[in-house]
C-alpha cells in the first residue's frame, strides 16, 4: 500500500492524567479508569489475564485428564509444547497487525478467534484432540504483543517500563490464577454431582466465556492512541498508513530486536515452561493432593502481581539516573539471578526448601520479563509493533525448546530438567552486553567521542527522503524529542532540550 498526503497535528483536547508531546501519558494511575490511557490499560491487561488462564487451564488438571484420555508422559509434554508453540509466529503477526490496524482490532480478533478453542477443549477425547486444543489455545497468548503495543502507544518514556511491567504482569498472573481457580470449579462441579470425568470437561466453559467477554469489552470501549482509532485517524488524515515492508524490514534488521527475543526466550519462555509443569512436578515428587499442588504451583503465577511490575519500575527509575545503560544493566542482572536461582531449585531435595526457591526463582525471572519491555520501546519507533512481536515470539520459542530438550518424555527427570533450564537461563542472557544504542550506549560503553549521534538521527534514520518530504516522520521525531531521558540524569540536566516537546503538561 502507497503512503499519500500529509502529516495533520490533532486537534488539542483535553485528558485527565499529563501528557507529552504526542499525549501519551506521562504518568500511571492504577486505580484510573480515566478514558483513554487508563481504560486501555485495565482492558488490555485483564484480556491477556484471561488469554493466560484459558492456555494453562490444563495443567492444574492433567492428573484427572490423562487419566481419562490414557495420556502417557510423552502425550502430556508434546501437548505442553504445542500450547506455546502456536504463538511463535502468530506473535511476529500480531505485532505487524498492532502496526497496521491498531492493537484494539487485532487482540479482540484474535480472541474471539482462539476462544472455540476453549469451548472445544471439553469434547476431547484423545491425545490428539487434547493436543490440538491446547495448540489453538496457544495461540491467544499472542495478545502479550497487543498488550505492550498498546501501553508503549499510550504511556510515555519516563513511564513506559511499568506500564509495560504492570499490565503484562497482571496479565500474567492469569497462569498462577488458573492453578487456583480450575481445581476450584473442578471440585464444585464434581460435588454438585457431575463424575470427576464429566466435571473436568465442563469446567472449561467457565475461562472461555470470561475470555470472549474480555474481547466484547475490548471492542466497545477500547481506543487505540489517545487521538483515536486508528481507523478515524487514517481516515481524517492525521495518521497515515504506513507500508507493511517497510515496516517489517526495519524491524527485522535491527539487530537489537534478536537479540531481546533471545534473551527473553530464557525469562518468559522459562515462565511458560514452569506454568507448564510445575503443578505436575510437585504432585509427583513429593506425592501431593492435586489441591495442594496447584496451590504451590500457583504461587509461581501469582508473583506476577509484584515481580513484573516490579521489573518495569526498577527500569524506568535506573533510566532515569543511568539512562538506557541502566535498564540494560538491571536486565542483565536480574535475569542472571533468576537462572542461578533455578539451577538451585532443581538441586532442593525437600517439599519447603523447594517453594522457598520456587518463589525466589519466580521472582527473578518475572522481573526481567519487566525489565526486557523497559528496553523494548526504544528499540524501534517505527517497528514498535514488529519488535514487540520478535521479542514475544522468542519468549514461545524458547519455551518450546526448553520443553522439547528438558521436558519431553522421560530423557531427563523434572529436576534435572530445572537444572539445565537455569543453565541455559545463564547462557542466554550473556548477549544483552552486545546491545549498543549510537545515541545512548551499551553496558561498557557511553556513545563514541568521535562521531556523536542524537536520537533524531536514530529514530529518523528508518524514514527516507521522500517520506520525510510527506512529513510522515513527525510521530518519529516526536517520540525522539521524548526519549532524551533515556541519556540519563546528568546528560539531559546537561543537554538543551526543546521546552515544547519534553514537558508533560495536560493537553
Amino acid at each position: 500500500m502507497e503512503v499519500q498526503g500529509t502529516v495533520r497535528e490533532s486537534e488539542p483536547r483535553e485528558f485527565a492524567l499529563p501528557v507529552d508531546s504526542e499525549h501519551k501519558a506521562t504518568e500511571l494511575r492504577l486505580f484510573s479508569m480515566a478514558p483513554p490511557h487508563m481504560r486501555a490499560f485495565h482492558l488490555s491487561w485483564f484480556s491477556f489475564f484471561s488469554c493466560f488462564v484459558s492456555s494453562f487451564a490444563a495443567p492444574p488438571l492433567l492428573p484427572i485428564i490423562r487419566d481419562n484420555l490414557n495420556l502417557t508422559a510423552t502425550d502430556i509434554g508434546n501437548a505442553g509444547i504445542a500450547s506455546v508453540s502456536g504463538a511463535v509466529f502468530a506473535r511476529i503477526a500480531m505485532g505487524s497487525a498492532c502496526d497496521l490496524f491498531g492493537p484494539r482490532l487485532a487482540s479482540a480478533s484474535l480472541i474471539l478467534l482462539t476462544a472455540p478453542a476453549v469451548y472445544f477443549t471439553s469434547i476431547a477425547s484423545s491425545p490428539v484432540s487434547f493436543l490440538l486444543v491446547r495448540f489453538f489455545t496457544g495461540f491467544s497468548l499472542s495478545t502479550f504483543v497487543s498488550t505492550q503495543f498498546w501501553m508503549s502507544s499510550m504511556f510515555s518514556s519516563p513511564v513506559v517500563g511499568t506500564a509495560n511491567g504492570v499490565a503484562a504482569g497482571w496479565g500474567n498472573l492469569g497462569g498462577g490464577a488458573t492453578q487456583l481457580i480450575m481445581p476450584l470449579v473442578f471440585a464444585i462441579i464434581r460435588d454438585i454431582g457431575a463424575i470427576k470425568f464429566t466435571a473436568w470437561r465442563i469446567s472449561f466453559f467457565i475461562p472461555a466465556l470470561i475470555q470472549t467477554l474480555s474481547a466484547f469489552a475490548i471492542l466497545i470501549f477500547g481506543q487505540d492512541l489517545p487521538d483515536g482509532n486508528f481507523a478515524r485517524l487514517q481516515k481524517s488524515g492525521e495518521k497515515q498508513k504506513d507500508e507493511f515492508s517497510r515496516v517489517f524490514y526495519h524491524g527485522v534488521t535491527n539487530y537489537r530486536g534478536w537479540i531481546l527475543a533471545l534473551t527473553y526466550g530464557y525469562c518468559f519462555g522459562v515462565e511458560l515452561t514452569v506454568d507448564n509443569i510445575i503443578a505436575e512436578y510437585f504432585y509427583d515428587r513429593f506425592n501431593l493432593k492435586l489441591h495442594t499442588a496447584g496451590i504451590i504451583a500457583a504461587s509461581f503465577g501469582l508473583a506476577n502481581i509484584i515481580a513484573r511490575p516490579a521489573g518495569g519500575w526498577i527500569s524506568d527509575i535506573m533510566a532515569k539516573r543511568f539512562g538506557m545503560r541502566g535498564r540494560l544493566w538491571a536486565l542483565w542482572l536480574v535475569q542472571t539471578l533468576g537462572g542461578v536461582f533455578c539451577v538451585i531449585l532443581g538441586q532442593m531435595g525437600s517439599l519447603t526448601a523447594s517453594i522457598i526457591v520456587m518463589i525466589i526463582f519466580s521472582v527473578f525471572v518475572q522481573a526481567a520479563c519487566g525489565l526486557t519491555f523497559g528496553v523494548v520501546p526504544f528499540v524501534s519507533r517505527r517497528s514498535l509493533g514488529v519488535i514487540s512481536g520478535m521479542t514475544g515470539g522468542g519468549g514461545n520459542v524458547g519455551a518450546v525448546l526448553t520443553q522439547l530438550i528438558f521436558f519431553k518424555g522421560s530423557k531427563y527427570s523434572k529436576e534435572t530438567g530445572i537444572t539445565l533450564m537455569g543453565v541455559m537461563i545463564l547462557c542466554c542472557t550473556l548477549p544483552i552486553m552486545l546491545i549498543y544504542f549510537p545515541q545512548w550506549g551499551g553496558m561498557f560503553c557511553g556513545t563514541s567521542e568521535n562521531k556523536i549521534a542524537t536520537e533524531e538521527d536514530y529514530y529518523l534514520s528508518e524514514w527516507d527522503s521522500k517520506e520525510k518530504e510527506k512529513g510522515l516522520h513527525q510521530s518519529s521525531l516526536k517520540f525522539a524529542h521524548n526519549s532524551r531521558s533515556e541519556r540519563g540524569r546528568s546528560k539531559v540536566n546537561s543537554s538543551t532540550m526543546p521546552p515544547s516537546e519534553n514537558s508533560p503538561t495536560h493537553v
